[in-house]
């Protein structure tokens, strides 16, 4: 009870004080359903709210002549109108007799008829002491209009905190009807009538009130008399409001699903409970899209984290981390996953304990579960269930109670939110690396005269999906196409535009272009998709039997050439040429004599930058790191990449994705080629069979001959059949595979045609095509080439 003084007015004089009373909150249609039970109502009529929701009021609330005979129905109907108040004898009450006082309002507004009843228990009041008031059985409950005491609006301004959860709207509205019926006071005597204050739970305000002593003088204001209950109240609510903040705090430091779970669980044990076990959905965890439709009874759960506080390893092996089940309908967790609502069971009883066990075969959780408080929370976002959570307390530490179904959907909601974030950036983690994967070739390490090995590192600041990119492609005559390029920008746009220009160079170079022609197409393609289509381009040919590079650049960071003679590496001398995409530029093919062993070292901007530094110096460190021997080509890679990290200052991550290429040059040796020209006669088919043949001999493999022969015979004949000089030039090479090239000087390329039994030719190449591995055409400066492979044995190195 709070004592304020008023300000003087006929029917509050200055004996009179506020209320400050605990006051249960209830609501019930026309009909006598309960449809608000608040926790004041469960302490007054000794009634939990999820037992009385949907009940009789007649029977929750027996108050004997409440609301006039016969009973609590006709109370309701008969209140249509105007408020009333009165006090009566509950069986189930409060202090002495059981007495409880009570105000009923009729709400009138959108909706079906309600009606909103204020109830406390006599024993709550702490009255003045005055000669009038020492027996509470002479306070009543009353009605008075809000202007008949003073600060009644203040008053009346706290009602909302009080009422069923609603909005601003609906709340305003109950308010000025409960102002307008009558605003709910205690009659302590014919003279004494004190509004009521409701005591909801929360710190009260020290009310000081000037006095002035007999001088007129002003005393120091004093403190109102602290109510222990209040404070007590007070501090729970503070407490769950500073561990609700705290979790907060904790949760959501990192995108990564993993941890993020690991923090969630970390955070509610012990304080909150003693066994926090969390289970999530599978395209959660797979770092797919939403789940789609809602959970059912075949609906897997994953057990991502147990947390708890019991002996070490007691629950490892009865409920392990990973597994994944569904829940039958009968369980607190399908209703919690179905619902989206907290479930609270105070006590899991032995007949709960044994539906929830019979879940996991041949192991005993009964003893882990029986007789402990659980409490079932929802993690969800944007309405959809992602998870839940199960929190257990032992049997000797306090059961949940509402206040914890309120503090748990709270956490998990803030929970939720973070695991949603997490799962959508793994998603779209997932998402990128994919595109990413998809977008860079499949590079065998080991080509014809040459040995490769790559590295891709996504941006870590920018994004994992980038526009850089490297790919080798196998041309006729053992040779390899080595590129690396860079899309100026970042994200998926950068990295569709990539793949289109990427496919674009694999096609021209299949073509056996020469390097500057292929970036000249490549700028005339980049001009045609769009004017944002901006790329720097290294091309490069590698000629394992001319011991040679053919390069050209489009605005491209130049390559390093590692020497084997002398290990000294050197930035190659190439005209630049511009971006493709530009347009009007000219580009240059530059001839670069190699030797066996030499490396090449191609790279993205994105390796070699020093923040606020000139690139020269990234440069100068690639050139320092290539030069570095290495074990292996893979070994040589990583080297490059630490040491260029260490330089540019990138060991807390890159600002851009890099693309790496490196080349060992190992040519083909004189040995393993042999070349001959024939004149252009009917005898040409079997004097390449016979050289052929021979050559294979001297080389060991007599046992490749009689395909070889045969495949050299169809190709030679076709060639002298439609060249035109005197002559036809055949050469062999022997490496992984026997590679055999025919050259005339006829520039149409042969087709693969559909062979009739009318049809007189066609018949060769299809031959080809059947006993070759490979086999292709090729347009060269004097006419064409006509090339096959044929597996051979692995050569003992």
């Amino acid at each position: 009870m709070e004592h304020e003084q008023p300000r003087g007015h006929p029917e509050f004089p200055v004996s009179a004080v506020t209320g400050r009373i605990p006051l249960a909150v209830v609501v019930a249609d026309a009909h006598g359903a309960i449809s608000h039970w608040s926790a004041g109502a469960v302490r007054l009529f000794g009634c939990g709210r999820e037992q009385a929701l949907g009940a009789r009021a007649s029977e929750l609330m027996p108050v004997g002549g409440a609301f006039g005979d016969p009973g609590w129905d006709a109370g309701v109907r008969g209140a249509a109108s105007y408020a009333t108040s009165g006090r009566a004898r509950t069986s189930g009450g409060e202090g002495p007799g059981g007495d409880v006082l009570w105000w009923a309002y009729p709400l009138v507004g959108p909706g079906p008829e309600r009606l909103l009843v204020l109830a406390t228990g006599a024993a709550a009041l702490s009255l003045p002491d005055s000669a009038e008031a020492q027996d509470n059985e002479r306070v009543m409950p009353a009605l008075a209009l809000h202007t008949d005491f003073p600060g009644s609006r203040e008053l009346a301004a706290r009602l909302p905190e009080i009422l069923p959860s609603m909005s601003p709207q609906e709340s305003t509205r109950i308010v000025s009807q409960v102002l307008e019926l009558g605003y709910p006071v205690l009659e302590i005597s014919r003279h004494h009538r004190v509004p009521v204050t409701p005591d909801w739970g929360v710190p009260r305000r020290v009310e000081r009130r000037a006095r002035r002593s007999a001088d007129g003088s002003a005393e120091r204001p004093a403190p109102a008399a602290a109510d222990p209950e209040t404070d007590l109240e007070y501090a729970a609510v503070r407490e769950r409001l500073e561990f609700l903040n705290e979790v907060s705090g904790r949760i959501g430091t990192s995108l990564d699903l993993a941890a993020t779970i690991q923090e969630v669980s970390e955070a509610v044990v012990p304080r909150f409970t003693d066994v926090a076990g969390t289970y999530l959905r599978e395209q959660v965890i797979a770092g797919e899209g939403f789940p789609d439709g809602p959970p059912d009874a075949t609906t897997l759960w994953h057990r991502v984290a147990v947390e708890h506080n019991d002996e070490p390893g007691r629950w490892d092996d009865v409920v392990p981390v990973g597994e994944s089940m569904p829940f039958p309908v009968h369980t607190p967790f399908f209703q919690c996953m179905t619902s989206g609502e907290p479930v609270l069971v105070p006590r899991i009883s032995e007949e709960m304990g044994n539906a929830i066990a019979a879940q996991f075969e041949k192991r005993d959780i009964r003893p882990l579960i029986n007789h402990r408080s659980m409490l079932v929370v929802p993690l969800k976002a944007r309405q959809v269930v992602l998870g839940f959570m199960i929190l257990l307390r032992r049997r000797e530490r306090a059961e949940f109670n509402d206040m914890d179904r309120v503090t748990g959907a709270e956490l998990a909601a803030r929970a939720g939110l973070v695991l949603d974030n997490a799962r959508m950036y793994t998603y779209q983690e997932n998402v990128a690396d994919t595109l990413q994967d998809s977008m860079l070739p499949r590079i065998a390490p080991r080509m014809a005269g040459c040995d490769t090995a790559t590295r891709y590192l996504p941006g870590t600041r920018l994004g994992r999906v980038g526009g850089d990119w490297f790919d080798t492609v196998q041309l006729p005559g053992s040779r390899t196409a080595l590129v690396v390029g860079d899309v100026m920008g970042h994200g998926l746009n950068s990295a569709a535009m990539m793949g289109q220009l990427r496919t674009a160079v694999q096609t021209m170079a299949g073509l056996d272009m020469e390097p500057a022609q292929l970036l000249r197409n490549l700028d005339d393609l980049a001009q045609r998709l769009g004017e944002n289509y901006l790329a720097t381009c290294l091309y490069a040919v590698y000629d394992p039997v001319e011991s040679r590079l053919l390069i050209a650049n489009a605005g491209h960071i130049p390559p390093v050439l590692v020497r084997a003679a002398d290990g000294g590496s050197e930035l190659l001398d190439l005209p630049t040429g511009a971006p493709v995409g530009v347009g009007g530029v000219a580009f240059e093919t530059a001839v670069v004599p190699v030797a066996p062993g030499d490396r090449l070292v191609m790279c993205t901007d994105g390796l070699v930058e020093v923040r606020g530094q000139d690139i020269g110096a990234g440069l100068a460190a690639l050139c320092e790191s290539a030069a570095h021997p290495a074990a292996s080509m893979d070994d040589a890679c990583d080297t490059v990449i630490r040491s260029l990290a260490a330089a540019t200052g990138d060991q807390d991550g890159r600002k851009d994705d890099v693309a790496l290429l490196m080349a060992r040059l190992n040519g083909i040796p004189e040995d393993d080629v042999a070349r001959w020209e024939l004149d252009l006669e009917p005898q040409a088919a079997g004097r390449a069979r016979r050289l052929v043949r021979e050559r294979l001999a001297a080389w060991g493999l007599a046992a490749e001959s009689d395909t070889a022969e045969l495949l050299v015979s169809e190709v030679v004949t076709n060639a002298v059949q439609h060249a035109h000089s005197r002559r036809v030039e055949v050469r062999l090479v022997r490496t992984d595979a026997l590679l055999c090239e025919v050259f005339d000087d006829d520039h149409e390329l042969p087709q693969l045609l559909h062979v009739s039994g009318l049809r007189p030719s066609g018949r060769g190449l299809r031959v080809v095509s059947r006993l070759a591995r490979r086999w292709g055409t090729s347009r060269t400066a004097r006419g064409k080439t006509v090339w096959w492979e044929q597996a051979l044995p692995r050569r003992p190195r």
